[in-house]
């Protein structure tokens, strides 16, 4: 008898959990749903397509080809292109790494004091700091430029530097201000009996915690930097020698009269490769981050 009612459960568990057929509203809604997934993806994938294949067909690349898979392959255009912009994506790495770890730094200390050091008026701080984030970049061009020129920063890449950390920092700070706040206050205090001070507790305590908020910061910075144009061309002058991966892909087409649209997309593909590659290899830890309180209000 027992053995009956050990084979039926056996069955029992090996049929499926439902076989209710879905309605025509639920087929339809269904089918919208994936239909307007899969319009998403191709807006997405479409200009890393038209960029990859047109980069392949030479320098003589013409519009009403342009969505054409290229007849013979040909790597004439990546040569043409890095000649335009290795320098200037070296230089662009050269200050996008700095600015996004001098901001991310102060920013975690900011984060530190305004989350567990209160003091009178930490309140009106950390909205003066949120204010900050509004502030067009446009309303502060001629004062950065003027204090650029009072410290002799003028035609050093450390322009740039200079302005993405200051324009990151609230940003970075509101970041770790909400990442610190969800860890417990019994942890500092426990610290502080122990005769830790409020330095010791953030290099010993807050800073290893403090991991998947660096990884938000760092790539959110990163990106930030390197796909900024009007900071790069506004504060430079325009200048060739201080020219970044941006600025670098405006000077590609010039003045030229015929616009060779193969080393255009090849050297658009090759500027946007370091931002694609942080995504591709780093992606899981922003989101891990991002999940992790570093946005948790």
């Amino acid at each position: 008898m027992s053995s009956d009612i050990v084979d039926r459960i056996v069955k029992t568990s090996r049929k499926p959990k439902s076989s209710r057929k879905l309605t025509g509203t639920q087929q339809f809604w269904l089918v919208f749903r994936y239909f307007a997934l899969f319009i998403i993806l191709a807006m997405v994938i479409l200009p890393i397509y038209v960029m990859v294949i047109n980069s392949l067909k030479g320098p003589a690349v013409y519009l009403p080809d342009a969505f054409n898979l290229p007849k013979k392959l040909s790597v004439e255009t990546w040569p043409l292109a890095w000649a335009v912009l290795g320098k200037p994506m070296m230089r662009t790495l050269f200050f996008v790494v700095q600015s996004s770890i001098i901001s991310a730094i102060i920013g975690s200390i900011n984060g530190y004091v305004l989350s567990k050091w209160r003091f009178r008026g930490s309140r009106m701080v950390f909205t003066l700091f949120l204010f900050g984030m509004f502030i067009p970049y446009q309303a502060i061009m001629i004062p950065l430029v003027q204090f650029n020129r009072m410290v002799g920063l003028t035609g050093s890449i450390y322009v740039l530097v200079l302005a993405h950390v200051v324009y990151g920092i609230p940003i970075c700070t509101l970041i770790f201000r909400n990442y610190y706040a969800a860890i417990p206050n019994e942890l500092i205090e426990a610290a502080r009996v122990d005769g830790a001070s409020m330095v010791r507790v953030y290099r010993s305590i807050i800073v290893p915690l403090s991991i998947p908020g660096f990884v938000v910061v760092l790539i959110w910075q990163f990106t930030s930097a390197w796909n900024d144009f009007l900071f790069a061309i506004f504060l430079t002058g325009g200048s060739p020698k201080l020219a970044v991966a941006t600025t670098a892909l405006n000077f590609i087409a010039g003045g030229a009269v015929i616009v060779k649209y193969g080393i255009n997309m090849t050297a658009s593909l090759m500027a946007s490769i370091p931002t694609l590659l942080v995504y591709m290899f780093l992606g899981r830890y922003f989101l891990r981050g991002l999940l992790s309180g570093s946005l948790k209000g």
